[in-house]
């Protein structure tokens, strides 16, 4: 029973910080309608950011410019690139975020090479035990951020003129630009929000019990990915409990591993993607996604 409320704490935890990562890939899809899939690269530019910067200025002021300059690479990814292509199809906009992905994952990990970053935490291998529970403080530390900047941001989307407008441009591009919306700065800011985001999702995916900052840690975006698809892409609510679920499921394949030999090495990175599979088959618009109804 230790074991498993262990592995249930630690996945809640992940689970957070993928749901994070989640909210990145939501928020692109309401404001803009693609799937973005250079969110690995901007989590990988603002841990970058942040590992490179903290011994010379400290672990918070390195964590702040780690999530402006994911938040400046996103704005500019969007400023300089997807405006260009603004009216394309959407299947043409995500291979424009392949290609975005591909050139800021190579020259990020041409950076990396072979070592293992540092973040520079304050919190280090420190534990707290709570009766026969041990958890890991970055564990704790990473639960609380992610639920207060997933709280802040829903207050935000609810009641500012920015979230008004995100959610105007989701509901019909068209309409909300005749009532004075301008849609380029709604997808700038959506595109920046996304960055800083993963920018703080990097850091908790980086400390302890993980080595640090590695040229493979954008691949855990890879595995938000179907918590954002499972709880619908274009559903804030989705984002959140698709990432909870992941996180979980994650988790526990991962620590019951040895009594799930017969499903073979592995199963805990996979586990994600047979949940994402297994919520698609019967809800293929995710658990909270909208479905679209055609006339025929």
């Amino acid at each position: 029973m230790t074991t498993f409320l262990e592995l249930l704490l630690n996945g809640v935890s992940l689970g957070s910080v993928y749901a994070l990562i989640a909210l990145g890939f939501v928020v692109i899809f309401r404001a803009t309608e693609v799937v973005n899939f250079a969110h690995a690269s901007l989590l990988l530019a603002g841990g970058y950011v942040t590992a490179v910067l903290h011994e010379s200025i400290g672990f918070w002021p390195a964590l702040l410019a780690g999530i402006g300059g994911a938040a400046l690479v996103g704005a500019a990814v969007e400023f300089l690139v997807m405006r260009r292509y603004r009216g394309s199809d959407q299947s043409v906009l995500a291979i424009v975020t392949i290609g975005v992905d591909i050139l800021l994952a190579t020259e990020l990990t041409r950076r990396i090479g072979t070592d293992i970053l540092s973040p520079g935490d304050p919190w280090g291998d420190a534990v707290v035990t709570i009766g026969p529970v041990t958890l890991a403080q970055t564990r704790i530390a990473a639960f609380l951020t992610a639920g207060l900047l997933i709280t802040a941001f829903l207050l935000a989307f609810r009641h500012t003129s920015w979230g008004v407008a995100m959610r105007a441009a989701a509901e019909n591009q068209e309409t909300a630009a005749l009532m004075g919306i301008r849609l380029g700065r709604v997808s700038l800011g959506a595109w920046a929000v996304a960055g800083g985001l993963a920018a703080v999702a990097a850091l908790f995916l980086t400390v302890f019990p993980t080595p640090g900052l590695e040229r493979t840690t954008s691949l855990a975006a890879m595995k938000a990915f179907p918590a954002a698809i499972l709880g619908g892409l274009d559903s804030t609510t989705g984002a959140l409990v698709g990432g909870l679920l992941v996180g979980v499921t994650e988790s526990l394949a991962t620590g019951y591993q040895g009594d799930l030999t017969f499903l073979g090495r592995g199963i805990g990175d996979l586990a994600p993607y047979l949940v994402m599979v297994a919520v698609l088959l019967l809800r293929p618009a995710g658990l909270f996604g909208t479905k679209e109804l055609s006339r025929v």
